[in-house]
């Protein structure tokens, strides 16, 4: 089990990501906060295997809140999860002790991609800062996340929209009067082209395009 501590000033993000890992056996967020020096104080106290932040926060950054948990317990780790992509940013960050940094633009699939990855004890790169700072980190596992580009039709797209909005496939019929028969082809047709194993991974696809980051 990965235990998580989320550092995040916008509540909507971490209920978005909440709602995603709710039913993951793999994953378990123990703990968020708004700011960093409520963090630091929750991470001393709960001690999880990984953390989080955002860099820009209130009362203490992300970097200075990084900086003082390595030192106090190196061995957690930290994965930044931001909007910057600017490079003095990243290595402020990654200097500070950070395993991972990824773009909130990215969007929830490869956030699960990276926490296992650094939780693993490897370093996780978003794809769009990856190859500016790799050489940096050039005796260390480095895992770059893969930009996925699905071509859904806009049949499929309108199901997908109705399955994040929690609808049955009956309900998905009558509100697109079409069979539910035709429904759960599109399920099984989506869950084949995005690669997922089954309904409830499509049904955690489904939000991850909801609350896009």
């Amino acid at each position: 089990m990965i235990t998580i501590i989320m550092a995040e000033d916008h509540q909507m993000l971490i209920d978005g990501v909440k709602s995603f890992f709710e039913y993951d056996e793999t994953v378990n967020i123990i703990g968020t906060v708004n700011n960093g020096e409520d963090l630091v104080k929750l991470v001393l106290l709960k001690q999880p295997k990984l953390v989080i932040t955002d860099i820009r926060m209130p009362k203490m950054d992300g970097i200075e809140a990084t900086k003082i948990i390595k030192t106090r317990l190196p061995h957690i780790r930290v994965l930044a999860l931001t909007m910057f992509d600017q490079p003095d940013a990243i290595k402020q960050m990654l200097d500070a002790g950070a395993s991972g940094y990824l773009l909130k633009n990215s969007g929830i699939k490869m956030l699960s991609k990276a926490i296992v990855t650094v939780a693993q004890g490897e370093t996780f790169f978003d794809p769009n800062v990856a190859f500016n700072f790799m050489n940096d980190y050039i005796d260390t596992n480095v895992t770059v996340g893969k930009s996925e580009k699905v071509l859904l039709s806009n049949r499929e797209k309108e199901i997908l929209n109705l399955i994040a909005n929690g609808k049955t496939s009956k309900e998905i019929a009558e509100a697109l009067f079409i069979a539910k028969t035709t429904v759960d082809t599109h399920r099984k047709n989506m869950i084949r082209k995005l690669d997922l194993k089954n309904g409830n991974e499509l049904v955690k696809y489904a939000i991850d395009k909801k609350y896009q980051f």
